[in-house]
């Protein structure tokens, strides 16, 4: 097998960059996969060669064979400059923002993000003198009046964790540029594989790889693809910081990898299946879902987006707390825990309105977060139909 340059990745389809970027059996004696090397001293052969750092790898820290791999295979889907690795998708957030802000900038944060990427902008970023402003997850191009002159990143989120708002990614990102802002997406939800983040002007695009990059519930793992305008300063302040994810991390997100494809078609075929179902239980108002016709943001998702993955929301008739604890308590194959993205399927029940600050939240009801995992579709709705039925008698 010859070795695969960057000329032909770009020339591949998706799927086959998923499998092949990164790889060069030739150059591991013929293995498939890349070694995992756990290391962090590098021996110099002389004095110049050590004081000159005239090497390809320097220390364990400022990359190896096996984080050079997956980065180069990352870089390939996402259409980016270049990928850095970190050891959570938090730890991304933050590393992405503090890359492009200073003492003094104020940030534009969607109302509908992620909860600990609130914490850390109330907390961390007002700490350094960071100035947060929360903004409506539909407000559009009409972001350019929230804009200030130290107004210096703009971050989405589509869709909105939770509430799954999708935003006009292309019109915020046009009113930020035009004002010279920075322009940061949270994209785990869809991946580069159903949004190409770059191509619709996002400068810094995010993803708690501990979710679908991953894909099996082993492995905390986050990466951040930047544009060619954004890339030395993410490169730069990742490197500064000393962050750094580990060998064994890197190399179940580089196995999670090779197979996303194939899994996040599943997770998008079974997750409609499920929600389509639920759409049309009395117990459920309503279906947060942006694949559904009937959902606020499809006409958005539709334009922008090529597929779903397995995230979505619920909300409930209105019904006491033991109500829905008597739906989700008795479930057998969807677990009660957070993250998602895994083999598995979950659940959780949230209330996003304490959240919000900048957009009311009021659902009318009591609100579950789903992740359809690969199970049999016909056994997750035989679960969730013996679940609302425990609903509907404990309401």
């Amino acid at each position: 097998m010859k070795k695969i340059t960057k000329t032909d990745l770009a020339a591949f389809g998706e799927n086959t960059r998923l499998v092949v970027g990164g790889r060069d059996p030739a150059a591991q004696h013929g293995f498939v996969n890349p070694p995992v090397y756990h290391g962090s001293t590098v021996l110099a052969p002389t004095v110049k060669d050590l004081i000159g750092r005239t090497q390809k790898y320097v220390y364990g820290r400022r990359g190896t064979p096996t984080s050079e791999a997956l980065e180069e295979a990352l870089a390939a889907v996402e259409g980016a400059a270049g990928v850095v690795l970190c050891p959570s998708g938090l730890s991304a957030v933050t590393t992405a923002l503090l890359s492009c802000l200073s003492a003094g900038d104020h940030l534009l944060m969607t109302d509908s993000a992620y909860g600990p990427t609130r914490h850390a902008c109330d907390a961390v970023l007002g700490r350094f003198g960071i100035e947060t402003t929360y903004y409506d997850p539909r407000i559009g191009g009409d972001i350019a009046g929230l804009m200030r002159p130290n107004t210096r990143a703009v971050y989405l989120e589509s869709p909105g964790s939770l509430t799954f708002e999708v935003q006009d990614v292309p019109a915020i990102a046009a009113a930020a540029h035009a004002r010279g802002a920075t322009v940061l997406l949270d994209n785990t939800w869809a991946t580069p594989l159903f949004f190409k983040a770059h191509a619709h002007g996002v400068d810094l695009a995010i993803q708690a790889g501990t979710k679908y990059i991953v894909g099996h519930s082993d492995a905390m793992f986050g990466t951040i693809s930047a544009a060619a305008s954004a890339w030395p300063r993410l490169k730069a302040f990742h490197g500064d910081t000393g962050l750094c994810a580990g060998p064994d991390d890197i190399y179940l997100a580089m196995r999670g990898l090779r197979s996303m494809g194939v899994r996040l078609r599943q997770h998008q075929e079974s997750g409609l299946a499920v929600a389509r179902w639920l759409a049309a239980r009395s117990e459920v108002q309503r279906v947060l879902h942006p694949a559904l016709p009937g959902d606020p943001g499809h006409a958005l998702w539709q334009r922008d987006f090529t597929g779903a993955s397995g995230l979505f929301a619920l909300v409930l008739t209105p019904a006491p707390e033991a109500a829905v604890e008597a739906f989700l308590d008795g479930l057998k194959l969807f677990g009660l825990g957070y993250s998602w993205g895994g083999f598995e399927s979950l659940a959780i029940p949230f209330d996003a309105s304490p959240y919000r600050t900048a957009s009311a939240w009021n659902p009318g009801g009591p609100c579950v977060r789903l992740h359809i995992g690969l199970e049999d579709v016909a056994d997750l709705i035989r679960d969730l139909e013996e679940g609302l039925e425990r609903f509907r008698r404990a309401s």
